[in-house]
């Protein structure tokens, strides 16, 4: 099914781009506004879905785009949106972009903050967690971009504090996260709302039978760009321990004890997981500290800003922080339990190597994870092989 939808859309994709990318933002011929802010973030050459997407959005298409994370599909519907809105009316609000999760839209306004400096375009995130009525008065401003997670989106439109009518340009960024996390009838009642005559992009990393019907309900014509499944890149170092629920903590002690590892996200199944395994580490004297649900957005924030700017060396998440998060100078990922899903397992280990630096990911596996690895190792396309616990760990480095 979703193979024919991506086959039929081809000939489309084909007869509607107008210019084939050449891999130089300079070929797109920019708004020098735009172009400046291209500059100052320091993007060179355009990444696959980059020079897919921009000239179809430029052009005015609908998209519906099959793409990972880590990819650069935030400035892939950043760019077009700035270069199309840029010299519109700016008493409105004309540009939506919905997201999964709060740390997800923040990073995507940090993003836009950037590329749009030299615009004079504004922007808004929406989220909860965060005091609501100074994001009630930059809605009410009409601020150019409002930038939001469905559900505290709602919330303002329940109030009357956000106004969908001048929305001429919609992103749908993670849609199969959103529906993953139950979110897709509050964005139906978003969708909904919203002008008939508008753009609407959206980016998943699997193209399921609920990405399709919301791109024939809510698209127009989309054109599909589709980048391929992704794997870890080369440049990351893949190793698999075999480890014992009651060892793990002492295994990773052991890696987080060598020199090698400077940084490290480290990820754990649930929210009380997460918890415990930080509390222990801090005791045993390891910088770190830990993002999950149960956290207010403030900590949460606090906490990924530390490890950004380096103010502590270790992180442990539930996947709330794999997806997305564009964090960089981080030497190694540790999967503490092993991802359910496949596809879990190549957004966490894309949060390494990014960059063109090296990086490494390290997942331990117990004796029940034997149907996951064999979906991995599909995935990946190889053999794993499991290094025993204690099998050698302290006599060769870590990368």
């Amino acid at each position: 099914m979703v193979e024919g939808f991506l086959r039929r859309e081809k000939e489309k994709k084909i007869s509607k781009n107008p210019d084939p990318a050449t891999g130089s933002f300079d070929a797109l011929q920019l708004d020098p506004r735009v172009r400046e802010g291209v500059l100052d973030m320091r993007y060179e050459t355009m990444t696959p879905v980059q020079a897919e997407v921009i000239p179809l959005a430029i052009a005015g298409n609908d998209i519906i785009a099959a793409s990972q994370t880590g990819t650069g599909k935030t400035a892939a519907f950043l760019i077009p949106l700035l270069q199309r809105l840029i010299d519109k009316e700016r008493t409105k609000t004309r540009a939506l972009v919905l997201t999964p999760t709060r740390e997800l839209a923040i990073q995507i306004d940090e993003t836009f903050v950037g590329l749009g400096y030299h615009s004079g375009m504004s922007s808004v995130c929406v989220v909860g967690g965060m005091p609501f009525y100074p994001q009630e008065e930059a809605l009410v401003a009409k601020t150019d971009v409002v930038i939001a997670p469905p559900g505290r989106l709602l919330d303002h439109m329940r109030f009357g504090t956000f106004d969908l009518s001048s929305i001429s340009y919609v992103v749908l960024d993670e849609a199969d996260r959103m529906f993953d996390m139950g979110f897709l009838p509050d964005l139906r009642r978003i969708l909904s709302q919203l002008p008939k005559k508008r753009q609407t992009l959206l980016f998943s990393a699997t193209i399921g039978r609920d990405v399709l019907r919301v791109s024939k309900e809510y698209l127009r014509d989309p054109i599909s760009v589709q980048i391929g499944r992704q794997v870890p890149v080369d440049a990351v170092e893949q190793r698999f321990f075999a480890v014992s629920q009651r060892n793990k903590i002492d295994l990773i002690m052991d890696i987080l004890d060598d020199r090698a590892v400077e940084s490290a996200l480290i990820f754990v199944a649930t929210k009380r997981g997460v918890q415990q395994l930080d509390r222990t580490l801090y005791k045993a004297g390891f910088s770190c500290d830990a993002i999950h649900g149960d956290r207010t957005q403030e900590e949460r924030v606090v906490a990924l800003e530390k490890f950004r700017r380096g103010e502590i060396d270790f992180l442990v998440a539930t996947d709330v922080a794999s997806r997305g998060l564009d964090i960089a100078n981080v030497s190694h990922v540790i999967n503490y339990d092993i991802p359910r899903d496949p596809d879990d397992y190549i957004h966490r280990v894309g949060r390494t190597a990014r960059a063109k630096k090296k990086g490494a990911a390290i997942t331990f596996v117990t004796s029940d994870d034997g149907d996951i690895v064999r979906r991995i190792e599909h995935a990946l396309g190889h053999k794993i092989e499991l290094q025993q616990e204690g099998s050698g760990r302290r006599r060769r480095p870590l990368r």
